[in-house]
């Protein structure tokens, strides 16, 4: 049974029939736009974090880093509720649509983003402070200039939040609604036909899902190489 599923699940990887390409094409496009979004945010949060110094800093460095870790169910129903009739954002009909499932991916990736990048930008603080100091640079400039002495790590961070956001399941699940031709992405439909028994699109699936996984681990492997390079010279 397993090899008659996995030959028919090469055969639909081969032909990448309609389903196939609909589902993988949502994927990309929400994950995508999800961790842009969380980029755009996070990286400024996570250096502004790490360069300034302000009361209550300690308190937000333990709130980002447990925050890396947030459930995705629990996001899944703050989100929910966020966006259901009956919530404050109900009005704007974003619930079971692929904006829900955005909005859903990027309270999961932001706080990783910035965690990372604080982390990342910290330990580069930390050995050109006195230079940025004495070129009397404003906060906004050190921040810049810090973020692209540091881009290849960063690189590294936001890829991990792109896979975070592409293997994310429980989240989407429920703002998402897994609706066929509308909210379906990978990791739901792998769920859902599995538990139908059509083992063949969820491993084709799986292998497509696995295959942008790898992918996105060399290139994060790649960055970190890097950057390690140019921090060893």
């Amino acid at each position: 049974m397993f090899t008659d599923s996995l030959l028919q699940a090469f055969g639909l990887l081969r032909t990448f029939e309609g389903d196939v390409v609909e589902i993988v094409l949502l994927s990309l496009r929400v994950s995508l736009t999800a961790v842009a979004i969380a980029t755009l945010v996070g990286l400024p949060l996570g250096a502004l974090v790490a360069v300034a110094r302000f009361p209550g800093r300690g308190a937000a460095v333990v709130v980002l880093n447990s925050m890396m870790g947030l459930p995705a169910v629990i996001v899944g129903v703050a989100v929910y509720l966020l966006l259901s009739r009956s919530g404050p954002l109900g009005p704007l009909g974003l619930l079971f649509t692929p904006s829900a499932m955005v909005v859903a991916q990027t309270v999961l990736t932001l706080p990783l983003i910035a965690a990372l990048t604080r982390q990342i930008v910290e330990d580069a603080w930390r050995q050109h402070a006195e230079t940025l100091r004495s070129l009397r640079l404003p906060l906004a400039a050190r921040v810049r200039v810090l973020l692209w002495d540091c881009r290849f790590s960063v690189i590294a961070a936001v890829l991990a939040g792109l896979g975070r956001a592409m293997s994310e399941v429980g989240a989407v699940m429920i703002v998402g609604g897994n609706i066929e031709h509308v909210t379906r992405m990978m990791t739901t439909a792998i769920a859902l036909e599995t538990s139908k028994g059509d083992l063949a699109l969820s491993l084709a699936l799986g292998i497509v899902l696995m295959t942008m996984v790898l992918t996105l681990n060399l290139v994060a492997s790649g960055s970190r190489a890097v950057a390690m390079r140019r921090h060893g010279q």
